[in-house]
């Protein structure tokens, strides 16, 4: 992206030296004499980043600061300071400066200051664009609680989407953390029964007359301590949906219970012989493959088949990478909401990190991750250490090996050689993360007789 600069200085010989330097790098650079000047070409043109001197005549820079501050927040402004206003260049920095430099100038460090305030630039640009996409995804979402825009999510919804309004079980499989749970509300609130209860029981919470309890409820006087009459999970699904996480748990004798439910829509409350019919689309989860529990002899084969009318495999998160961005900028957004912070987005290294991770848990692990960061970041932006150690550990991030003893020649030649091997011989993109000008390190790598183009 070709960025355009903004020089503001009274000196004629500063302006235009900056110019020559800052056009041989690639950016394109404007000039103004003073802040009037400046301030009427950044009110006109779209401008990246200015430079500014502090005394000019007329409009000063502290005053040409404000203004740019409080117009344009996103604009990075350097300043250009002699050594005896240093102590404004430091204020200028609490008005929204990004850095300041004195005079003579240091062409490398201004550079290097340059790309920095780029950097920043870029990464706020990014993390908006996500804001946007994300924003632009749920809108035209049907249910906009599941995020993604990989195929394998988008054939997902699609699915979901055209099963929804059907009466068939369902059956949702997947690791632990996919979102198996938020599939089966996407089945209801897309579906006719959108308007009817959905009812959610976790099988593995449950000891298992407790669990045929919770499902099918008992009459007074059923058992120990049953003082009154209480409905099931099954009758209080009626009309609507009962979604069964965690399937694979049941026991033998649910099992049986079960399977006549899906076969009759029928059962009787314990301590009951009164016959109770329902209507309830029964859709069920399991990280377990249940294929192997029937094979073993723990699942019942029939309630398999009548479980698995329709099937739906969510896919674990590292098979879908491209849709961690998007979850990335949807968890950012709930955990500032819920916790009152105002944090801005990711670094490009934390972005990286978590690129990078597997995420063995899942979206739950995502989910956690990024409102710890929220919590306990202290920036604006969540950085690689504000990471939980096993992600920052999956940084792919390379090192640099140097042996104590190594002449400062070596060290530096191994460490340029290394930079530019990492960004496939793009020596503009190595030179910026060395923090020197193109220039330099062109000459570096003459003077060390390394490879040139």
């Amino acid at each position: 992206m070709n960025r355009k600069i903004l020089i503001a200085d009274d000196e004629k010989n500063i302006r235009t030296g900056l110019q020559i330097a800052l056009e041989d790098e690639g950016y394109t650079v404007l000039l103004a004499a003073d802040g009037n000047e400046a301030w009427q070409i950044i009110s006109t043109q779209h401008i990246n980043l200015l430079i500014t001197d502090l005394r000019m005549p007329g409009m000063s820079g502290q005053e040409l600061l404000k203004r740019v501050s409080s117009t344009y927040p996103m604009m990075p402004v350097v300043i250009l300071t002699g050594h005896g206003t240093i102590e404004s260049a430091v204020e200028a920095m609490r008005n929204g400066a990004v850095d300041f430099i004195t005079k003579p100038l240091n062409l490398d460090r201004l550079f290097l200051l340059v790309r920095r305030a780029f950097s920043n630039l870029d990464l706020y640009e990014q993390n908006t664009a996500l804001k946007k996409e994300l924003a632009e995804l749920k809108r035209h979402s049907k249910y906009d609680k599941i995020i993604g825009k990989s195929e394998q999510m988008v054939r997902l919804m699609d699915t979901i989407k055209q099963i929804a309004d059907a009466s068939a079980s369902v059956l949702i499989t997947g690791d632990s953390g996919v979102g198996k749970e938020l599939v089966a509300d996407a089945l209801h609130q897309l579906s006719s029964r959108v308007d009817g209860p959905f009812i959610k029981v976790s099988c593995a919470s449950f000891a298992e007359t407790l669990l045929e309890d919770e499902l099918f409820g008992h009459e007074k006087g059923a058992f120990s301590g049953a003082v009154s009459a209480r409905k099931g999970r099954f009758e209080l699904a009626h009309g609507g949906t009962l979604f069964l996480d965690e399937i694979g748990e049941l026991s033998q004798s649910t099992q049986v219970k079960l399977l006549r439910v899906l076969q009759e829509r029928q059962f009787e409350r314990l301590g009951s012989e009164k016959t109770i019919t329902v209507d309830v689309r029964l859709v069920a989860a399991t990280n377990k493959d249940l294929r192997e529990e029937v094979t073993a002899g723990r699942f019942r084969e029939d309630l398999y088949y009548r479980l698995n009318v329709i099937h739906l495999e969510v896919p674990p998160l590292k098979e879908r990478k491209e849709d961690i961005p998007l979850l990335m900028a949807h968890f950012l957004e709930m955990y500032n909401e819920r916790n009152n912070r105002k944090v801005e987005g990711f670094t490009t290294r934390a972005r990286a990190a978590m690129l990078a991770y597997d995420w063995p848990g899942n979206i739950r692990e995502l989910g956690n991750c990024v409102e710890s960061a929220v919590v306990l970041s202290s920036k604006n932006m969540i950085d690689l250490d504000d990471l939980p150690a096993a992600v920052r550990v999956a940084s792919s991030e390379e090192r640099v090996v140097i042996p104590v003893g190594t002449s400062m020649e070596q060290a530096e030649k191994a460490l340029i050689l290394a930079t530019v091997a990492s960004y496939g011989g793009n020596k503009s993109k190595a030179a910026e993360v060395l923090g020197v000008a193109r220039k330099t390190l062109y000459r570096k790598m003459q003077d060390y007789q390394l490879g040139q183009e």
